[in-house]
């Protein structure tokens, strides 16, 4: 019997992967409501490319937990509860920390910790809450933690973090945005900033049960914006894939069900 074999990777230049961009774009800004059945056929003409770079499209965000393959044919688009989203977020807290722990075992120099700590620096020096700035602190926060990653030099905690990851609201960055959005936003900044410095400090000096918890912790930060943005539908909104969360009860939420 043959094994269910992940799809392959889309090179990001090719039709397929703008395709890919595209599509999980469009998912994540609520284009098609949690539980919307979609298909190849329905998307040729709204995204003006052929099924084959559609059919790939869709069976990777399937394998990225988006979207659900279905037994007769065609995909659902993926509904998230919000144990679903808290889960996300203490996993991949669980494996970040993890990644801190090896990347501080695993420290040979620490000229090893140049490139984070340009990163860092360079996200220090960001002032003022202007697009531009908003932009850069987004890619320098991506790389900060991508640079942790690669200090763990583990693959398989790769693998296992980016299929996390790909639930929108587990990424680090995935709740940037609309933390500038909440009344303790200079707070919530200053202890995010606060957490980079303390990781680096116990991976520089090679504490490794230190790193995992300070990783740890810093991950949880996301549990708790969304907590507040929970309460306040136009922050929410400001949350990449919160069209998908379903929440059942009252209050502000990505979709109501009673």
């Amino acid at each position: 019997m043959l094994l269910n074999r992940p799809p392959e990777t889309i090179p990001s230049d090719s039709q397929a992967g703008r395709t890919l961009f595209r599509l999980r774009e469009l998912l994540l800004r609520g284009e098609f409501p949690a539980g919307e059945r979609i298909s190849e056929l329905s998307l040729v003409a709204r995204l003006g490319v052929s099924r084959t770079p559609i059919r790939l499209a869709l069976q990777k965000l399937a394998h990225e937990g988006l979207l659900e393959s279905l037994p007769s044919g065609g995909f659902l688009v993926r509904q998230f509860n919000l144990d679903d989203v808290w889960d996300a977020i203490e996993m991949r807290g669980a494996l970040e920390g993890t990644a801190a722990r090896l990347a501080a075992e695993r420290l040979q120099s620490g000229a090893e910790l140049r490139q984070i700590r340009e990163h860092q620096s360079r996200m220090d020096a960001l002032s003022g809450d202007t697009a531009e700035s908003f932009a850069q602190y987004m890619e320098l926060n991506e790389a900060f933690h991508a640079a942790l990653l690669d200090l763990a030099r583990s693959p398989m905690l790769r693998r296992s973090l980016e299929q996390v990851k790909a639930i929108p609201f587990a990424s680090p960055s995935a709740l940037v945005y609309a933390r500038t959005r909440l009344p303790k936003a200079a707070e919530l900044f200053a202890i995010g900033q606060e957490h980079h410095h303390s990781i680096l400090d116990a991976v520089a000096r090679r504490q490794g049960a230190r790193a995992e918890a300070l990783a740890r912790e810093h991950a949880l930060l996301a549990r708790r914006n969304l907590e507040w943005a929970l309460t306040d539908q136009e922050i929410l909104n400001c949350v990449p894939g919160a069209s998908l969360i379903i929440i059942r009860g009252t209050g502000a939420q990505g979709r109501r069900t009673e």
